[in-house]
């Protein structure tokens, strides 16, 4: 997993299939000045944008967010922090209410 954007993998793909950066931008509708933030590592690409990035590299989303940087989401996939916490404020709850239960309160 790239820690932070690959651009050199996301590069090589774009070559492999013919394509540029521009028509990539395009494809996710991202302005080239966004698009060129996406490649510094200075913005961070959304779900829907892995995933129209994904079909037009011709690989899986988990992959291609594996190369755009760490905290990039997978779409469809409830592993983000939001839902680690949440299901975390889950079970801390429970806890509680198991703990209260038997202290008798």
């Amino acid at each position: 997993m790239a820690l932070f954007f690959d651009a050199h993998w996301f590069d090589q793909r774009l070559a492999e299939r013919g394509l540029s950066r521009e028509v990539m931008g395009a494809a996710a509708e991202l302005s080239a000045a966004d698009l060129t933030l996406v490649f510094k590592d200075q913005r961070e690409i959304s779900a829907a944008e892995v995933a129209v990035f994904a079909e037009l590299l011709g690989v899986s989303a988990a992959e291609l967010a594996s190369r755009a940087g760490a905290s990039t989401p997978v779409p469809g996939q409830a592993g983000g922090v939001d839902a680690k916490i949440a299901a975390l404020e889950r079970r801390v709850a429970a806890l509680e209410a198991e703990l209260a239960r038997l202290r008798g309160g």
